[in-house]
């Protein structure tokens, strides 16, 4: 798999290549069955150790981890749910990177996904050409990870149809795929030790297709919370915004008292509840860390390539209404409401230019 510079977003068994073959080589814990590493091994990848140069690279609860490694190590399906752009995504990535070595056996979830795209299709020239054999078997992420010992991961499940999702009952209950079309040992499927399945899902859309009770069976269900520590929050969104903005072109980073306007501002919103206590109308929409981070690199790409200077407050109203207001009109309001009165009552130079610039807001 290549790291080439015009990769977006390289996979984590590519962007952290050199740590994990560090982890392997020094890794001399039992491995459960088919896994690249150990659990200690995998714990420390994704959770960090800096006494061996490894990254934390998802913040959160460490105990989170532990509990997701052992339910694969069981051969349960884990199931990650939460708000969205709480890293369930990331989560499931970097497991994935750790337990087979490879993260891109993916399914994205949606209202257009089918069966095909779950275990298998087939090369229809081939298909009309000799009829169905082994060689026109195509194979889609859930028969490829089953031959593999792989962790496939689906995103989004619950964005898809009933029908769909039912699909994996047999192959996460019986660990094995069925082909009809073919005859003999071709026909069936069964799953190296190692297999297994993590899926995501996010509170917001729960309902939409809301899952089988005999679906939810197999799987084990772990939240994923908010960051709740202010400093905790802050340090990763200035982390991964400094990233980004270097990734794009961006030689500055963004000043610390601008950001910590920025990560206050979205955790006021998102809590509906000042720092001092005071209630306010939360927005509808979810002002996730995610979403600080992608408004941080806007506001550093804005100010640099439009002024060639560092992000100043009026930045930050700028491009804050684009991620806050969605597809609800009273969330402008809430926005402007908040700039007008609780802004005001801050004190420090960023909150100051913060509140001089809310004329930015649209609208």
């Amino acid at each position: 798999m290549s790291s080439a510079p015009d990769v977006q977003r390289p996979p984590a068994e590519v962007r952290f290549a050199a740590e994990l073959e560090a982890l392997r080589r020094s890794d001399t814990a039992a491995r459960p069955p088919g896994w690249a590493m150990s659990l200690d091994a995998a714990r420390r990848f994704i959770c960090g150790d800096p006494a061996r140069g490894v990254t934390a690279k998802f913040v959160g609860d460490p105990s989170l981890v532990d509990r997701c490694l052992v339910t694969l190590a069981t051969s349960r399906g884990l199931m990650l749910i939460g708000e969205p752009g709480t890293a369930k995504s990331l989560l499931s990535e970097l497991i994935a990177a750790a337990v087979s070595g490879d993260s891109t056996l993916t399914i994205q979830g949606g209202a257009a996904t089918t069966e095909d795209q779950i275990k298998y299709s087939w090369n229809y020239a081939m298909l009309v050409a000799d009829g169905p054999t082994p060689a026109a078997l195509v194979p889609a992420p859930m028969l490829t990870g089953m031959v593999r010992s792989g962790v496939v991961r689906f995103e989004e499940i619950t964005r898809c149809p009933l029908e769909v999702q039912d699909c994996l009952l047999s192959l996460l209950s019986e660990r094995s795929l069925a082909v009809p079309e073919l005859s003999g040992p071709e026909a069936m499927t069964f799953a190296r030790q190692g297999f297994n399945v993590i899926a995501t899902a996010n509170t917001r859309d729960r309902g939409v297709n809301e899952m089988s009770a005999a679906l939810k069976r197999p799987f084990n269900f772990e939240t994923v919370f908010p960051i709740a520590d202010f400093d905790t929050e802050y340090r990763l969104v200035l982390d991964e915004a400094t990233r980004l903005l270097h990734e794009s072109g961006v030689p500055v980073s963004p000043p610390p008292d601008v950001m910590e306007v920025l990560v206050t501002a979205f955790r006021e919103l998102r809590e509906g509840r000042t720092a001092d206590g005071d209630a306010m109308d939360p927005m509808s929409t979810v002002m996730s860390t995610a979403e600080a981070v992608s408004v941080a690199h806007a506001m550093g790409v804005r100010a640099w390539y439009l002024r060639g200077t560092e992000p100043d407050p009026g930045d930050i109203v700028a491009t804050l209404a684009g991620a806050a207001v969605k597809d609800d009109a009273e969330d402008l309001t809430r926005l402007r409401r908040y700039l007008e009165q609780q802004v005001p009552r801050k004190r420090g130079r960023a909150w100051r230019g913060l509140g001089e610039a809310r004329g930015l807001l649209p609208g």
